[in-house]
Formats: C-alpha cells, structure tokens, sequence
C-alpha cells in the first residue's frame, strides 16, 4: 500500500507540532499557519507527526486509528523513581531453578522492542532460548571459542608476542582456562543457571545492527528489573559470536542475520537491598 498522509483541516489546530518534530522535513506550514504534506516521500514512518498531534489530525497510512494511544501522564514514573530504578539495576547472576514466566518475557520483549532504532528502520529481531539443552550448548560453544583461543595464545610463537603487545589478552587466558575447567567440573560460568537468553539480532547488512541491538538491551533491562527478574548482559556469548567466523550458534539457533546483543534472565534467589554510588562522573563541558 502506497504510504499517504493527511491533515484533517476541520480539526487541525494550526499548533505546528506536527513539523517541528519531524525528521524528515515532511510537512510545511504554509500562509495562516496551514499544514502542508509537501514531501511524504521522505517520511521515514518514524510516527512523531502523529504522536505530537494534541487533536489526532494527522492521518498517516502507516498508523490507522487503533494504533494511536493517548499517554496518561500521571501513569509516569516521576524522575526520582526512574533514576532509583536505575540505581538498583544490578546483573544479578544468583538464579532460582524457576522459569520465568512467558508475560514477563513477553514484557521484556516488548520494552526492547520499543527502543529507537537508526532512520527508524526497526530491523531488529529477537530469539528466546529457553530449552536447557540448547542453554547448555550455548554454553559450551562460548567456553570452546575461548578455549581455541587459549591454545593460539600459549603457542610458542605467538605467546611472546601477545605478551608483550597485548598483556590485557595474555592475562584472560589464564581466566579463560579455568572458566573451561570449572565448566567441565559441572559449573557454568558463561550462564550461571539463567532459565531464559534472549539474542538480539539484525540482518547482516544492517549498518547501525549493534547500536540497535544494544539501544535495544537497555530497554529489556531495565524491564527486566522493574519485573523482579534478574538479568546480566552475555558479554563472554556476543564476545564468542564475534570471534566465530562460521557463525555456528546463529546457524545452530537458526538466526538469519548478525546477534549483536544478548540478555540471560532468571529468577533471582537473592534480591539487592543496597545500591552502591558509582565512581565519580567524568563529565566534559565545552
């Protein structure tokens, strides 16, 4: 369907809102501050038109009537509750046996889902893993690429090298290897018991795939902690996804495209009655 805009001219206010917010330059206010669409071909179907119309007289092809919602404002967390929540937020890696359950997820998906994504192109896309035995691969697989990567490190060749120019990476294999020992003893360190991972991905030409998915992330976390789940970011899983040249968890997973993100969830056994201040803020002002 071709995309059309309209300006409702009987109920339309003349306020303007509707093209100081878009991107785009869609829309031109004309002589007695009439709306004009002069160029619909450049909207990106971000919906800010529509959302900042205080009379709904934007009438945009891409959001029929039963997508548009009025905001309750007195439904907002006001600043201070939002930054305690923030606060709190911890990466809590003490789990329950529990599942989680689906509407929480569904909760979580849907507050990443609403994260902006560059032009607005809403290319990203989101696998649930829940299957303990699918779990435990990804588990595996993550400790193998590290473990393959140990043994480049420790060859005799290369291991004075990456001493000397790389002594951060020297110094991981020691911890790499020993994540690998106690993952064969039975304890996994890569997903510390999560009952649920969510990978965030996009397709592999996505030019902004990582900034999305990661905007993305944010969202579902903080989700997350205000539903009393416990979440972490999988940073050793993206970490071995990268490294892995032949893409094996995203065709395991059947993922087409790139997973730039990823989030473990559970139930927490713990809760986090504290939160600790941060080191100092290093703020530049110019």
């Amino acid at each position: 369907m071709e995309l059309d805009i309209v300006i409702d001219r009987v109920t339309c206010i003349k306020c303007g809102r509707c093209a100081a917010v878009c991107p785009s330059s869609v829309f031109d206010v004309g002589e007695d501050r009439e709306i004009i669409v002069s160029r619909k071909e450049n909207c990106i179907i971000c919906g800010h038109c529509v959302a900042a119309c205080p009379t709904f007289s934007v009438l945009h092809s891409d959001f029929p009537p039963e997508t548009v919602h009025p905001v309750d404002a007195a439904m907002l967390p006001p600043a201070e509750q939002t930054l305690l929540l923030i606060r709190s937020r911890r990466s809590n890696r003490a789990f329950t046996k529990e599942q989680v359950p689906p509407e929480k997820i569904d909760l979580i998906l849907e507050a990443a889902h609403r994260a902006p994504t560059a032009s607005n192109l809403q290319q990203v896309e989101y696998t649930v893993v829940t299957d303990p035995a699918k779990l435990k691969t990804i588990s595996r697989y993550t400790v193998d690429i590290f473990y393959a990567m140990v043994k480049r490190i420790n060859n005799p060749v290369v291991k004075p090298i990456i001493k000397s120019f790389k002594p951060d990476v020297y110094k991981m294999a020691d911890r790499m290897l020993r994540m690998k020992e106690i993952f064969d003893a039975g304890n996994d360190l890569i997903l510390r018991g999560a009952t649920a991972v969510i990978f965030i991905h996009t397709p592999k030409d996505s030019r902004f795939g990582c900034q999305d998915s990661n905007l993305a992330y944010q969202n579902a976390s903080l989700m997350a902690e205000s539903l009393g789940v416990s979440q972490f970011y999988t940073g050793f899983v993206c970490n071995a996804i990268m490294q892995d040249k032949d893409h094996r968890i995203e065709r395991y997973l059947d993922i087409e495209g790139r997973v730039h993100a990823g989030i473990a969830l559970g139930i927490p056994k713990y809760r986090y009655p504290n939160y600790i201040d941060r080191k100092p803020i290093k703020v530049r002002k110019i």
